[in-house]
């Protein structure tokens, strides 16, 4: 399974496909779409703190947004 996915990502790869950046960026509703907003004093107010779901695009076409969780002060 682990050669499978390993060739899988190196075809994407080779055909232009890339993952969103996610964990620890500022929240772009462009890129991201976000799923819960987590109280915290420990990340900066609106970043992801964690990504539930990899976001794609191809070039700068966005195939699919991130799932993510972002940060917010009390």
């Amino acid at each position: 399974m682990e050669l499978i996915r390993k060739q899988m990502d190196e075809m994407l790869t080779r055909l232009g496909v890339q993952p969103v950046a996610a964990k620890g960026q500022p929240f772009d509703p462009r890129f991201h779409e976000a799923i819960e907003m987590v109280e915290s004093s420990d990340v900066p107010d609106n970043h992801v703190i964690d990504e539930l779901q990899r976001g794609y695009k191809l070039k700068d076409r966005l195939l699919r947004p991130a799932m993510v969780r972002v940060a917010k002060h009390k």
